[in-house]
Protein backbone atom coordinates (compact mmCIF):
# COMPACT_ATOMS: atom_id res chain seq x y z
CA UNK A 1 0.00 0.00 0.00
CA UNK A 2 1.43 3.15 -1.26
CA UNK A 3 1.81 5.74 1.41
CA UNK A 4 0.14 9.07 0.98
CA UNK A 5 -0.38 12.54 3.10
CA UNK A 6 -2.05 15.72 2.54
CA UNK A 7 0.17 18.20 0.55
CA UNK A 8 -1.54 21.18 1.66
CA UNK A 9 -0.79 20.23 5.19
CA UNK A 10 2.59 19.58 4.56
CA UNK A 11 3.30 22.29 2.57
CA UNK A 12 2.33 24.79 5.41
CA UNK A 13 4.20 23.03 8.16
CA UNK A 14 7.45 22.85 5.84
CA UNK A 15 7.37 26.80 6.08
CA UNK A 16 7.87 25.88 9.63
CA UNK A 17 10.44 23.87 8.73
CA UNK A 18 12.25 25.78 5.83
CA UNK A 19 12.27 28.72 8.18
CA UNK A 20 13.92 27.04 10.98
CA UNK A 21 16.71 25.95 8.09
CA UNK A 22 17.03 29.16 6.48
CA UNK A 23 19.06 31.40 8.19
CA UNK A 24 20.20 33.97 11.33
CA UNK A 25 16.53 35.28 12.02
CA UNK A 26 15.75 31.36 13.02
CA UNK A 27 19.10 30.05 14.64
CA UNK A 28 17.63 30.96 17.98
CA UNK A 29 14.29 28.47 17.35
CA UNK A 30 16.72 25.51 16.39
CA UNK A 31 19.38 25.87 19.32
CA UNK A 32 21.71 26.74 17.07
CA UNK A 33 24.92 29.07 18.53
CA UNK A 34 26.28 31.41 16.65
CA UNK A 35 29.42 32.73 15.99
CA UNK A 36 29.83 36.81 16.44
CA UNK A 37 29.09 39.43 14.30
CA UNK A 38 30.97 39.48 10.96
CA UNK A 39 32.67 42.63 12.08
CA UNK A 40 34.05 41.16 15.48
CA UNK A 41 37.47 39.32 15.86
CA UNK A 42 37.58 36.51 17.99
CA UNK A 43 40.73 35.87 20.68
CA UNK A 44 40.75 33.31 23.06
CA UNK A 45 41.82 34.34 26.90
CA UNK A 46 45.69 34.26 27.33
CA UNK A 47 47.87 32.59 29.84
CA UNK A 48 51.07 33.46 31.49
CA UNK A 49 53.51 31.24 30.06
CA UNK A 50 57.55 30.94 30.58
CA UNK A 51 59.09 32.90 28.02
CA UNK A 52 60.32 30.57 24.79
CA UNK A 53 64.31 31.22 23.50
CA UNK A 54 64.37 33.99 21.50
CA UNK A 55 63.87 33.12 17.32
CA UNK A 56 63.72 35.07 14.74
CA UNK A 57 60.61 34.79 12.99
CA UNK A 58 60.11 36.00 9.53
CA UNK A 59 56.73 38.05 9.07
CA UNK A 60 54.80 40.04 7.11
CA UNK A 61 50.94 40.58 7.02
CA UNK A 62 48.56 38.78 9.67
CA UNK A 63 51.65 37.81 12.41
CA UNK A 64 52.99 40.47 14.81
CA UNK A 65 55.42 38.47 16.63
CA UNK A 66 56.15 41.65 19.02
CA UNK A 67 52.56 41.61 20.04
CA UNK A 68 52.23 37.90 20.19
CA UNK A 69 48.77 37.82 17.37
CA UNK A 70 47.73 35.77 14.75
CA UNK A 71 45.23 36.70 13.03
CA UNK A 72 43.32 34.51 10.02
CA UNK A 73 40.34 35.31 7.79
CA UNK A 74 37.33 33.45 8.16
CA UNK A 75 35.00 33.88 5.19
CA UNK A 76 31.98 32.13 6.58
CA UNK A 77 28.42 31.88 5.13
CA UNK A 78 26.85 32.52 8.89
CA UNK A 79 23.25 33.63 7.66
CA UNK A 80 23.37 32.22 4.27
CA UNK A 81 21.49 29.49 2.66
CA UNK A 82 23.85 26.88 4.99
CA UNK A 83 23.78 29.57 7.91
CA UNK A 84 22.64 26.62 10.62
CA UNK A 85 24.96 24.26 9.64
CA UNK A 86 28.28 26.93 8.94
CA UNK A 87 26.68 28.95 12.86
CA UNK A 88 27.57 25.17 14.21
CA UNK A 89 31.03 24.52 12.74
CA UNK A 90 32.29 27.67 13.58
CA UNK A 91 31.50 27.28 17.55
CA UNK A 92 33.67 24.08 17.26
CA UNK A 93 36.48 26.22 14.99
CA UNK A 94 36.31 29.34 18.20
CA UNK A 95 36.11 26.77 20.93
CA UNK A 96 39.52 24.89 19.34
CA UNK A 97 41.07 28.13 19.28
CA UNK A 98 40.08 28.87 22.84
CA UNK A 99 41.41 26.09 24.04
CA UNK A 100 44.95 26.26 22.24
CA UNK A 101 45.26 30.06 23.05
CA UNK A 102 44.74 28.67 27.00
CA UNK A 103 47.43 26.14 26.69
CA UNK A 104 49.89 28.78 25.05
CA UNK A 105 48.38 29.42 21.46
CA UNK A 106 51.21 28.77 18.68
CA UNK A 107 54.77 28.88 20.60
CA UNK A 108 53.72 31.60 22.73
CA UNK A 109 51.25 33.74 19.79
CA UNK A 110 47.83 34.21 20.57
CA UNK A 111 45.06 32.82 17.24
CA UNK A 112 42.67 35.73 16.64
CA UNK A 113 39.79 34.83 14.04
CA UNK A 114 38.42 37.85 11.89
CA UNK A 115 35.16 37.13 10.38
CA UNK A 116 33.30 37.73 7.93
CA UNK A 117 29.53 36.71 6.68
CA UNK A 118 29.41 35.65 3.14
CA UNK A 119 25.70 34.95 2.67
CA UNK A 120 26.87 32.53 0.60
CA UNK A 121 27.01 35.05 -2.30
CA UNK A 122 30.23 34.74 -4.33
CA UNK A 123 30.50 38.49 -4.49
CA UNK A 124 30.71 38.96 -1.22
CA UNK A 125 32.96 36.47 -0.47
CA UNK A 126 35.68 37.71 -3.18
CA UNK A 127 34.95 41.35 -1.54
CA UNK A 128 35.60 39.96 1.96
CA UNK A 129 38.82 37.93 0.30
CA UNK A 130 39.95 41.48 -0.53
CA UNK A 131 39.33 43.57 2.87
CA UNK A 132 41.02 40.76 4.95
CA UNK A 133 43.99 39.76 2.62
CA UNK A 134 46.40 42.52 4.14
CA UNK A 135 45.61 41.72 7.68
CA UNK A 136 45.95 38.00 7.99
CA UNK A 137 48.33 35.43 7.40
CA UNK A 138 45.63 32.58 6.08
CA UNK A 139 42.10 31.60 5.51
CA UNK A 140 41.21 29.19 8.10
CA UNK A 141 38.04 28.60 6.74
CA UNK A 142 36.58 29.25 3.51
CA UNK A 143 32.47 28.14 2.75
CA UNK A 144 31.57 26.89 -0.86
CA UNK A 145 33.00 25.60 -4.00
CA UNK A 146 32.07 28.52 -6.50
CA UNK A 147 33.04 30.85 -3.96
CA UNK A 148 36.36 29.40 -3.16
CA UNK A 149 36.93 29.00 -6.94
CA UNK A 150 36.26 32.66 -7.26
CA UNK A 151 39.26 33.33 -5.32
CA UNK A 152 41.29 30.75 -6.44
CA UNK A 153 43.23 32.87 -8.81
CA UNK A 154 43.84 35.32 -6.19
CA UNK A 155 45.16 33.02 -3.56
CA UNK A 156 47.73 32.26 -6.56
CA UNK A 157 48.68 35.36 -6.90
CA UNK A 158 48.77 36.66 -3.17
CA UNK A 159 50.59 32.95 -2.10
CA UNK A 160 47.81 32.79 0.28
CA UNK A 161 46.60 29.72 1.72
CA UNK A 162 42.95 29.14 2.45
CA UNK A 163 41.46 25.91 3.76
CA UNK A 164 37.65 25.01 2.22
CA UNK A 165 34.75 24.31 3.40
CA UNK A 166 33.70 22.47 0.34
CA UNK A 167 34.06 19.17 -0.77
CA UNK A 168 34.41 19.66 -4.34
CA UNK A 169 36.72 16.52 -6.43
CA UNK A 170 38.64 18.86 -7.77
CA UNK A 171 40.62 20.07 -5.00
CA UNK A 172 42.14 16.14 -4.76
CA UNK A 173 43.59 17.79 -8.03
CA UNK A 174 46.89 19.00 -7.95
CA UNK A 175 46.59 21.63 -10.70
CA UNK A 176 43.50 22.96 -8.41
CA UNK A 177 44.36 23.08 -4.62
CA UNK A 178 47.73 24.86 -4.60
CA UNK A 179 46.70 26.67 -2.10
CA UNK A 180 44.11 25.02 -0.47
CA UNK A 181 44.18 22.21 2.24
CA UNK A 182 41.59 20.42 1.57
CA UNK A 183 39.79 17.43 3.13
CA UNK A 184 37.25 14.85 3.60
CA UNK A 185 35.35 12.53 0.86
CA UNK A 186 34.83 14.32 -2.50
CA UNK A 187 31.06 14.97 -3.15
CA UNK A 188 31.66 12.30 -6.26
CA UNK A 189 32.96 9.30 -4.12
CA UNK A 190 30.57 10.46 -1.41
CA UNK A 191 27.73 9.86 -4.01
CA UNK A 192 29.44 6.41 -5.30
CA UNK A 193 29.51 5.21 -1.37
CA UNK A 194 26.12 6.08 -0.95
CA UNK A 195 24.36 4.60 -3.43
CA UNK A 196 26.22 1.36 -3.66
CA UNK A 197 25.36 1.22 -0.23
CA UNK A 198 21.36 2.00 -0.89
CA UNK A 199 21.69 -0.67 -3.60
CA UNK A 200 23.10 -3.29 -1.56
CA UNK A 201 20.36 -2.44 0.74
CA UNK A 202 16.87 -2.54 -2.06
CA UNK A 203 18.31 -5.78 -2.99
CA UNK A 204 18.39 -7.16 0.19
CA UNK A 205 14.75 -5.95 0.17
CA UNK A 206 13.92 -8.46 -2.17
CA UNK A 207 14.46 -5.57 -4.98
CA UNK A 208 16.32 -7.63 -8.12
CA UNK A 209 16.79 -4.32 -9.82
CA UNK A 210 16.63 -1.20 -8.44
CA UNK A 211 15.96 2.54 -10.13
CA UNK A 212 17.66 5.55 -9.40
CA UNK A 213 16.33 9.21 -8.76
CA UNK A 214 18.89 12.06 -8.98
CA UNK A 215 17.64 15.78 -7.73
CA UNK A 216 20.48 18.54 -7.34
CA UNK A 217 21.46 21.82 -7.07
CA UNK A 218 23.14 23.01 -10.17
CA UNK A 219 27.41 24.45 -9.66
CA UNK A 220 30.20 22.29 -8.44
CA UNK A 221 28.08 21.00 -5.20
CA UNK A 222 25.41 19.71 -6.90
CA UNK A 223 26.64 18.27 -10.56
CA UNK A 224 30.01 17.31 -8.99
CA UNK A 225 27.95 14.88 -6.29
CA UNK A 226 25.49 13.80 -9.59
CA UNK A 227 27.98 12.82 -11.26
CA UNK A 228 29.57 10.52 -8.93
CA UNK A 229 25.78 9.62 -8.58
CA UNK A 230 25.87 8.50 -12.09
CA UNK A 231 29.35 6.93 -12.15
CA UNK A 232 27.92 4.48 -9.26
CA UNK A 233 25.15 4.06 -11.29
CA UNK A 234 26.96 2.81 -14.71
CA UNK A 235 29.05 0.72 -12.44
CA UNK A 236 25.84 -1.00 -10.52
CA UNK A 237 23.70 -1.19 -13.74
CA UNK A 238 21.17 1.10 -12.36
CA UNK A 239 18.40 2.41 -14.46
CA UNK A 240 17.93 5.97 -13.99
CA UNK A 241 14.57 6.73 -14.11
CA UNK A 242 14.34 10.56 -13.43
CA UNK A 243 17.43 13.23 -14.14
CA UNK A 244 16.95 16.10 -12.08
CA UNK A 245 20.93 16.72 -11.87
CA UNK A 246 21.29 20.85 -11.67
CA UNK A 247 17.13 21.29 -11.64
CA UNK A 248 16.98 22.12 -8.06
CA UNK A 249 16.69 25.98 -7.52
CA UNK A 250 16.85 27.48 -4.18
CA UNK A 251 14.44 29.64 -3.90
CA UNK A 252 11.84 28.35 -6.38
CA UNK A 253 9.24 26.21 -5.86
CA UNK A 254 10.66 22.81 -6.36
CA UNK A 255 7.76 20.57 -5.45
CA UNK A 256 7.31 19.60 -9.27
CA UNK A 257 10.89 17.77 -8.74
CA UNK A 258 8.91 15.87 -5.80
CA UNK A 259 6.43 14.93 -7.90
CA UNK A 260 8.78 13.54 -10.71
CA UNK A 261 10.49 11.28 -8.79
CA UNK A 262 6.94 10.15 -7.81
CA UNK A 263 5.69 9.81 -11.04
CA UNK A 264 9.22 7.45 -12.05
CA UNK A 265 8.76 4.95 -8.89
CA UNK A 266 12.66 5.20 -8.59
CA UNK A 267 13.82 2.97 -5.43
CA UNK A 268 16.60 4.70 -4.49
CA UNK A 269 16.37 8.65 -4.54
CA UNK A 270 19.71 10.75 -4.50
CA UNK A 271 19.27 14.74 -3.74
CA UNK A 272 22.63 17.01 -3.11
CA UNK A 273 20.19 20.07 -2.08
CA UNK A 274 19.81 22.76 1.01
CA UNK A 275 17.73 21.42 4.11
CA UNK A 276 14.88 23.15 3.54
CA UNK A 277 14.88 22.36 -0.35
CA UNK A 278 15.19 18.87 1.00
CA UNK A 279 11.91 18.81 2.79
CA UNK A 280 10.04 20.80 0.24
CA UNK A 281 11.20 17.70 -2.37
CA UNK A 282 10.85 15.17 0.09
CA UNK A 283 7.08 16.14 1.61
CA UNK A 284 5.86 16.49 -2.22
CA UNK A 285 6.76 13.05 -3.32
CA UNK A 286 5.80 11.75 -0.26
CA UNK A 287 2.26 13.37 -1.06
CA UNK A 288 1.86 11.83 -3.61
CA UNK A 289 2.60 8.05 -1.95
CA UNK A 290 6.07 7.39 -3.49
CA UNK A 291 8.52 4.87 -1.46
CA UNK A 292 12.31 4.93 -1.59
CA UNK A 293 14.82 5.00 -0.47
CA UNK A 294 16.68 8.76 0.24
CA UNK A 295 19.97 9.82 0.79
CA UNK A 296 22.13 12.79 0.84
CA UNK A 297 25.51 14.57 1.93
CA UNK A 298 25.75 16.66 4.90
CA UNK A 299 24.16 19.72 3.07
CA UNK A 300 21.28 18.26 2.80
CA UNK A 301 20.93 17.74 6.86
CA UNK A 302 19.84 19.91 9.45
CA UNK A 303 18.57 18.89 12.73
CA UNK A 304 15.24 21.15 12.44
CA UNK A 305 14.02 18.05 9.68
CA UNK A 306 13.62 15.83 12.60
CA UNK A 307 12.77 18.59 15.57
CA UNK A 308 9.19 18.35 17.32
CA UNK A 309 7.13 20.79 14.78
CA UNK A 310 8.32 18.70 11.76
CA UNK A 311 5.63 17.04 10.07
CA UNK A 312 8.48 15.16 8.14
CA UNK A 313 10.44 13.78 11.27
CA UNK A 314 9.07 10.05 11.15
CA UNK A 315 8.94 9.57 7.65
CA UNK A 316 12.35 10.78 7.44
CA UNK A 317 13.45 8.36 10.29
CA UNK A 318 11.90 5.26 8.20
CA UNK A 319 13.26 6.75 4.45
CA UNK A 320 16.67 8.82 4.74
CA UNK A 321 19.73 7.74 4.92
CA UNK A 322 22.45 10.58 5.64
CA UNK A 323 26.45 10.85 4.13
CA UNK A 324 29.20 12.58 6.74
CA UNK A 325 32.75 13.45 6.51
CA UNK A 326 33.36 13.07 10.18
CA UNK A 327 31.57 10.95 12.93
CA UNK A 328 28.79 11.90 14.86
CA UNK A 329 29.74 13.94 18.05
CA UNK A 330 28.81 11.31 20.74
CA UNK A 331 30.76 8.44 18.65
CA UNK A 332 32.76 6.56 20.45
CA UNK A 333 36.21 7.09 19.03
CA UNK A 334 40.03 7.80 19.64
CA UNK A 335 40.10 11.30 19.65
CA UNK A 336 36.93 12.22 20.47
CA UNK A 337 37.10 12.27 23.86
CA UNK A 338 39.65 15.34 23.83
CA UNK A 339 37.40 17.19 21.56
CA UNK A 340 33.89 16.53 23.67
CA UNK A 341 36.60 17.83 27.18
CA UNK A 342 36.98 20.92 24.76
CA UNK A 343 33.44 21.99 24.09
CA UNK A 344 32.00 21.12 27.21
CA UNK A 345 34.71 23.84 28.51
CA UNK A 346 34.65 26.74 25.87
CA UNK A 347 31.34 25.68 24.34
CA UNK A 348 28.91 23.65 26.96
CA UNK A 349 25.40 25.76 25.60
CA UNK A 350 26.04 24.65 21.95
CA UNK A 351 23.94 21.65 20.39
CA UNK A 352 26.06 18.47 20.90
CA UNK A 353 26.08 18.03 16.78
CA UNK A 354 28.98 16.42 14.22
CA UNK A 355 29.35 19.85 13.18
CA UNK A 356 31.23 20.72 16.03
CA UNK A 357 33.67 17.86 14.95
CA UNK A 358 34.04 19.67 11.13
CA UNK A 359 35.17 22.92 13.34
CA UNK A 360 37.40 20.97 15.36
CA UNK A 361 39.03 19.26 12.18
CA UNK A 362 39.61 22.33 10.47
CA UNK A 363 41.34 24.21 13.50
CA UNK A 364 43.44 21.11 13.73
CA UNK A 365 44.59 21.75 10.26
CA UNK A 366 45.30 25.11 10.37
CA UNK A 367 47.40 24.79 13.80
CA UNK A 368 49.80 21.95 12.57
CA UNK A 369 50.45 24.33 9.48
CA UNK A 370 51.18 27.25 11.75
CA UNK A 371 53.36 25.16 14.03
CA UNK A 372 55.44 24.28 10.77
CA UNK A 373 55.69 27.38 9.46
CA UNK A 374 56.70 28.78 13.10
CA UNK A 375 59.43 26.54 13.24
CA UNK A 376 60.63 27.16 10.01
CA UNK A 377 60.98 30.66 10.80
CA UNK A 378 59.12 31.47 8.28
CA UNK A 379 55.27 32.98 9.10
CA UNK A 380 54.67 35.46 5.97
CA UNK A 381 51.70 34.58 3.61
CA UNK A 382 54.10 32.70 1.32
CA UNK A 383 56.00 30.77 4.51
CA UNK A 384 52.59 29.67 6.10
CA UNK A 385 51.47 28.28 2.63
CA UNK A 386 55.15 26.70 2.03
CA UNK A 387 54.61 24.87 5.41
CA UNK A 388 50.76 23.62 4.60
CA UNK A 389 52.45 22.20 1.27
CA UNK A 390 55.00 20.70 3.39
CA UNK A 391 52.57 18.11 5.10
CA UNK A 392 52.60 14.59 3.63
CA UNK A 393 50.49 12.93 6.12
CA UNK A 394 47.36 14.28 8.58
CA UNK A 395 46.70 11.92 11.16
CA UNK A 396 43.26 13.47 12.94
CA UNK A 397 43.75 10.68 15.93
CA UNK A 398 40.54 8.63 14.75
CA UNK A 399 38.73 11.40 14.85
CA UNK A 400 38.52 11.43 10.95
CA UNK A 401 40.24 9.19 8.47
CA UNK A 402 43.86 9.86 7.73
CA UNK A 403 44.97 12.89 5.07
CA UNK A 404 47.66 11.89 2.05
CA UNK A 405 48.91 14.63 0.09
CA UNK A 406 52.28 13.46 -1.36
CA UNK A 407 51.08 11.39 -4.75
CA UNK A 408 48.93 11.10 -7.04
CA UNK A 409 45.26 12.13 -7.46
CA UNK A 410 44.19 8.37 -6.94
CA UNK A 411 46.61 7.96 -4.61
CA UNK A 412 46.07 10.55 -2.05
CA UNK A 413 41.72 11.14 -2.88
CA UNK A 414 39.77 10.09 0.68
CA UNK A 415 37.16 7.95 0.26
CA UNK A 416 35.76 6.86 3.30
CA UNK A 417 32.63 8.25 5.28
CA UNK A 418 30.03 8.00 7.87
CA UNK A 419 26.66 6.77 7.48
CA UNK A 420 23.66 8.21 10.07
CA UNK A 421 20.24 7.92 10.33
CA UNK A 422 17.84 9.94 11.14
CA UNK A 423 16.86 10.24 15.25
CA UNK A 424 13.78 12.31 16.40
CA UNK A 425 14.17 10.80 19.41
CA UNK A 426 17.74 11.60 20.06
CA UNK A 427 17.16 14.62 19.00
CA UNK A 428 14.72 15.35 21.47
CA UNK A 429 16.38 14.06 24.41
CA UNK A 430 19.39 16.43 23.30
CA UNK A 431 21.94 13.04 23.02
CA UNK A 432 22.30 13.82 19.35
CA UNK A 433 22.32 17.50 18.35
CA UNK A 434 22.83 16.66 14.83
CA UNK A 435 19.39 14.79 15.17
CA UNK A 436 21.23 11.38 13.66
CA UNK A 437 22.46 8.80 14.60
CA UNK A 438 25.82 6.99 13.39
CA UNK A 439 25.14 3.28 11.88
CA UNK A 440 28.42 2.62 9.55
CA UNK A 441 31.97 4.38 10.44
CA UNK A 442 34.69 4.35 8.16
CA UNK A 443 32.71 2.76 5.73
CA UNK A 444 33.59 2.42 1.97
CA UNK A 445 32.01 0.90 -0.51
CA UNK A 446 33.77 -1.34 -3.37
CA UNK A 447 32.21 0.80 -5.91
CA UNK A 448 34.41 4.04 -4.77
CA UNK A 449 36.62 1.91 -3.68
CA UNK A 450 37.84 0.83 -7.53
CA UNK A 451 37.04 4.16 -8.81
CA UNK A 452 40.17 5.34 -10.31
CA UNK A 453 40.01 9.15 -9.70
CA UNK A 454 42.24 11.32 -12.87
CA UNK A 455 40.61 14.59 -11.94
CA UNK A 456 37.40 16.13 -11.22
CA UNK A 457 34.50 14.12 -11.73
CA UNK A 458 32.55 17.16 -12.53
CA UNK A 459 34.75 19.85 -14.29
CA UNK A 460 34.03 24.13 -13.90
CA UNK A 461 33.95 24.98 -17.62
Amino acid sequence: MRRGLNWLAILAALMVVAGACGGAAEDEEIGVATTPPPSVTTQAPTTTLEEEPAMVIATDVGVDVEDGVIKLGMLADLTGLYGPVISLITVGIDAFWKDVNAKGGVHGLQVELVYRDTVYSVDNHVQFYEELKDEVVAFGHSTGSPHTLAILESLAEDEILAIPLTWYSGWSDPAMNANLLPHGTPYCIEAMNMIGYLTDLAKADGIDSPTLALATFPGDYGLDSAAGAKLAAEALGLEIVYDGSGKVLPGQDNSPVGGAIAQSGADIVWTAVAANTLAEIYGAALSLGAEALWAGPPGNWNPALVGPDSPLKDALARDYYAASYFPDYSDDLPGMARLREVMDRYAPDAPRSAYLVEGFLEGFMMLRVLEIAYEAGDMTQAGVLAAAKSIEELDFDGVAPTERYAGDPNDIVQRTIWIGRPDPAGLAAGTSGTGTRTIESYYTHPVAADYVFEGACYKVS
